[in-house]
């Protein structure tokens, strides 16, 4: 399996982690995110959408980051983190959509406004912090009440939901994101996620070069 990424980007780090929990083997291939090269016709052949990561796989060229973590968990039977059991992967399947539907799309303004814009040397939008504010506490509610009583996501035990849904904040010390009001989650970061042998190998913060405030 050869994966096309960029490890700083919040989606290539999810898979990139998420095989190094399953261990999972693969070839890598740098697709430079900031210089564009994940619009050159080259890659758009791969994927047409010029999003990543991809993975090609013999004649499968998959895209969507949660597609390609459930892909390899099932060729890989990595089913510690993926359970065969209906119930249980019906439940990490919720968790990613969700993350990719919701919690992506709003831990990305906070990442865009408070970290990229200014490595960037531009100014950020408040007002567009601001706007985004109250959606993205109601998702945080949702995720600190699953966290209450239970280790993980889903239950006592890692799985991809938790790779999935902690990758849009894996940044949060830079992308500021108002935690405070949210100790499960907290919790949930640094005692768990942030312990986890994949987390700590995927550090983008050193990657860029980033120095906790």
């Amino acid at each position: 399996m050869k994966l096309y990424h960029d490890p700083i980007t919040v989606n290539c780090r999810k898979v990139v982690a998420g095989f190094g929990l399953m261990s999972v083997g693969f070839e890598k291939s740098h697709v430079n995110y900031l210089a564009g090269g994940h619009k050159v016709p080259e890659y758009l052949e791969i994927n047409p959408n010029g999003t990543l990561p991809t993975l090609v796989d013999g004649d499968l060229r998959l895209w969507e980051s949660n597609a390609i973590l459930q892909y390899a968990a099932e060729k890989t039977e990595a089913f510690a983190y993926y359970p065969c059991d209906h119930k249980k992967r019906a439940d990490i399947h919720r968790w990613q959509f969700w993350e990719a539907a919701h919690w992506y799309p709003s831990c990305y303004v906070y990442l865009v406004e408070n970290l990229v814009k200014p490595m960037m040397n531009a100014e950020p939008d408040q007002a567009a912090i601001d706007k985004e504010a109250p959606n993205w506490h109601r998702l945080a509610n949702v995720l600190e009440n699953r966290l209450t009583d239970q280790a993980w996501i889903c239950g006592e035990s890692v799985t991809l939901a938790d790779i999935a849904v902690a990758a849009p904040m894996h940044l949060y010390p830079y992308q500021k994101l108002p935690l405070s009001a949210y100790p499960n989650i907290q919790r949930w970061m640094s005692e768990r996620v942030e312990e986890l042998p994949c987390w700590k190998e995927t550090d983008v913060a050193s990657m860029l070069g980033l120095k906790a405030a």
